[in-house]
């Protein structure tokens, strides 16, 4: 018997490859990965079967996505001696761009919630 977590990371690769397929067969300018994301999306819409079986796997990969980054942070650090200049104020674009995305976050939740009714209130 093959265990759940390895069927359905067999299940994202296969979604994945498919996706890879798709792109280059039709010479779409969309990544293989992204057009796997969107037939993974249309195949969890449509069974249960597989939701269950992804749930697992996804929720740790999520829940661990900031060891994904670190790769490409450290990357990205490694180049800034040959940025010069441009050093600084693409350091400070990062920040601003960052707060931004957070501040745009929580409001468009605030209003998501006052929308719907979910005023949950805290503790």
């Amino acid at each position: 018997m093959i265990p759940p977590m390895i069927v359905a990371i067999i299940a994202l690769l296969c979604c994945q490859l498919a996706g890879e397929i798709v792109s280059r067969s039709l010479g779409l300018p969309l990544p293989g990965p992204v057009a796997g994301m969107g037939l993974l999306l249309a195949g969890l819409m449509v069974s249960e079967r597989l939701r269950n079986a992804v749930r697992p796997v996804a929720e740790t990969i999520l829940g661990n996505m900031m060891l994904l980054f670190v790769p490409a942070g450290v990357g990205a650090a490694l180049q800034l001696p040959k940025l010069g200049a441009a050093t600084w104020p693409l350091v400070l674009a990062v920040l601003v761009s960052t707060l931004a995305a957070i501040a745009v976050g929580a409001l468009s939740f605030t209003l998501v919630a006052r929308l719907t009714g979910n005023h949950d209130e805290a503790p």
